[in-house]
């Protein structure tokens, strides 16, 4: 199978995991702000994480990357991310800073599309960092949840929630940042030639 053919698959594993995640956020909504069957929805948020996690070892690991990989990875993570903090919000779990502070980082790096495809390039690859802070806000959020129950559990996730929540947001931005940094390079160093 040539590189060209095996990029453009759409049948791998790992794109039915990241399909299956991306079917998982609607009925995570309706857990949380439906029924407030709270159990069903952390362990929805948990297989997601495990998911996330499982599609990319087995891509790398038996060659099934491919283009739709790349766009519906990231796109089901942060679909996740946007529903969870949505949910959460309007249960009062989280305040609404957190969410600005997110959204915010969101929108400085969506500013740099169109600049991307004013030269002519499409999104650039997800890097470390960036998949180190959604790592640390898809473990933050089901423990804020658990934190907003009562229970021996409550405190503990409480504290480990925040921690994750707060690197992964400060993770999140310096990921941002470096985005930018590396479209300004690219759109220089385009210009230059």
């Amino acid at each position: 199978m040539s590189e060209t053919s095996a990029e453009d698959r759409i049948w791998t594993v790992p794109n039915l995991l990241s399909f299956l995640r991306l079917l998982g956020v609607p009925v995570f909504l309706w857990l949380v702000l439906g029924p407030r069957a709270d159990g069903w929805a952390i362990g929805i948020l948990v297989v997601a994480g495990f998911t996330d996690w499982l599609d990319g070892k087995i891509a790398r690991a038996f060659n099934q990357t491919s283009k739709l990989g790349r766009v519906i990875d990231p796109a089901a993570d942060k679909l996740y991310v946007f529903a969870t903090i949505l949910a959460l919000l309007l249960r009062e779990v989280i305040p609404w800073w957190l969410v600005a502070v997110i959204v915010a980082r969101e929108l400085f790096v969506a500013c740099s599309f169109p600049v991307l495809r004013k030269h002519g390039y499409k999104a650039l690859q997800v890097h470390f960092l960036g998949k180190a802070a959604m790592f640390n806000l898809m473990y933050a959020f089901p423990l804020l949840f658990l934190a907003s129950h009562t229970g021996w559990y409550a405190e503990i996730a409480r504290i480990a929630g925040w921690a994750f929540a707060l690197w992964g947001t400060g993770l999140y931005w310096w990921a941002g940042i470096l985005y930018v940094v590396q479209v300004r390079q690219l759109v220089t160093a385009t210009t230059k030639e």
